[in-house]
């Protein structure tokens, strides 16, 4: 393995590509450490420790622990994903955005343009939102309450506004630059950093407790144990696929032959990806976010306790949202009925199926064959934290590493940054990480 990592800084374009990653990474975890202008960072400190199981525990996950601090870089690139995710969303029903799908780069860049407005529309909502919010938090500290903001008012709204609101910009700025100048994609890379640089606070916290003796050294085993086998099968759920053989027919232009080769359709098992986790969570999180500006009504008190992590409640209805949101979420990103009439306007025929509408039932069937059980797994790992939390008595911040959203993102970037890594390494003849290894996109030479 050392011979392999000394390949890659053998090789001058590969080293300047990660060099250059690692060093926009760095720049993008000081940025969520410089404080937002006119805010009490201790009183902040004190006001948000219940942050875990609301919408805004979310959110500062994808932000790296920059949204808690009140940070440059509070808002994190969560606004340009929710950009892009609604221009994906606009692209199955508005037939403007699906024209640009089919312009290819130039309807792309068009996309790009477009994703990039709306990526400073929402931050600029999102913003003042943020602002109105620190104005009205404060914190119990030496028994007297003291506001997150002492100068409240106009000024420190639009301070607010242009700091967070530059801040994205700079970030989504950052993450183009990866993608084009470095290695892997560059926002997904920007999310993933800022969950693993949770991680050596969890480390430091275990190893305290083990000190203390409230956690004995074959219980860490046996949780390092859990995570080989969690990490692995989240790598077999992103990985796996369903392969529809594809056969097209020879075609004779003029001298020339075309077509006669067999090819397959991979049909993913999580073609959703982490979207369902996401979606599913943002409305788990909607009570518990709602009853923390009701601290007094008893109905709602009743009701983040029924929508607290350790209600069975809570596992089974996270689970059920996750199995729906994933053929949803599926649905949108695969369309059999436009790969059906593709492969007919090339010649392209499923041996045994009919060209047309029995070819679009066909690959409409696997896909919810296929899609049932990634689902079933998707919600699985994602429900598995929480039972790790009430099984184990493990604190939130270690069990988030052991499936969920976390989890999904870690492994689906690191393989994505992997494969593009292993592309360099063979094609300069290099051998790569995993001689016997099934990268997707992988070739030999």
């Amino acid at each position: 393995m050392i011979e392999k990592f000394r390949n890659i800084f053998n090789i001058p374009e590969l080293r300047k590509r990660i060099l250059f990653t690692l060093t926009i990474l760095v720049i993008v975890r000081v940025g969520a450490h410089i404080p937002t202008p006119g805010i009490d960072s201790e009183a902040l400190g004190a006001a948000v420790q219940n942050f875990q199981n609301t919408l805004f525990g979310l959110y500062d996950m994808f932000a790296g622990g920059a949204f808690q601090k009140a940070t440059l870089f509070a808002l994190g690139i969560m606004p340009y994903i929710s950009a892009s995710i609604i221009i994906q969303l606009m692209s199955v029903v508005v037939p403007y955005f699906q024209r640009l799908q089919k312009e290819g780069e130039e309807g792309r860049r068009k996309i790009t343009q477009l994703t990039r407005y709306g990526t400073v529309f929402i931050s600029t909502l999102q913003a003042y939102g943020v602002a109105i919010y620190l104005e009205g938090m404060t914190a119990a500290i030496a028994g007297g309450s003291i506001p997150v903001v002492p100068s409240p008012g106009l000024s420190f709204r639009f301070i607010v506004l242009i700091t967070l609101v530059t801040g994205t910009i700079f970030m989504m700025w950052l993450g183009e630059q990866i993608t084009e100048r470095g290695i892997g994609n560059g926002i997904s890379l920007i999310i993933m950093i800022g969950i693993v640089s949770r991680l050596p606070n969890v480390i430091i916290s275990e190893i305290s407790l083990i000190q203390e003796d409230v956690r004995g050294p074959l219980t860490e085993v046996i949780l390092l144990g859990l995570m080989f086998i969690i990490v692995g099968f989240v790598v077999l759920l992103t990985q796996g696929t369903r392969k529809i053989p594809v056969q097209y027919a020879k075609r004779v232009v003029g001298r020339k032959v075309y077509g006669g080769q067999s090819t397959h359709i991979p049909m993913k098992v999580n073609s959703a990806g982490v979207m369902p986790i996401i979606f599913a969570q943002s409305i788990m999180f909607l009570p518990s976010t709602v009853a923390t500006f009701f601290h007094e009504s008893d109905f709602m008190q009743g009701i983040i306790r029924v929508f607290s992590f350790d209600h069975w409640f809570y596992w089974l209805f996270f689970g059920m949202l996750i199995i729906f949101f994933t053929y949803f979420y599926t649905a949108i990103a695969f369309n059999p009925v436009e790969v059906a009439d593709n492969m007919k306007k090339h010649g392209g025929f499923i041996p045994g199926v009919r060209p047309g509408k029995r070819t679009e039932e066909f690959i409409d069937n696997i896909l919810t064959r296929v899609t049932l059980p990634g689902s079933i797994f998707l919600a699985f790992v994602a429900v598995f934290p929480y039972i790790l939390m009430n099984t184990m008595d493990v604190r939130y911040d270690l069990a988030s590493f052991f499936g969920g959203t976390s989890l999904l993102i870690i492994v689906g970037v690191a393989l994505d940054t992997l494969q593009q890594v292993e592309s360099h390494l063979l094609m300069r003849h290099y051998d790569g990480f995993l001689k016997k290894g099934k990268l997707r996109g992988r070739r030999r030479f």
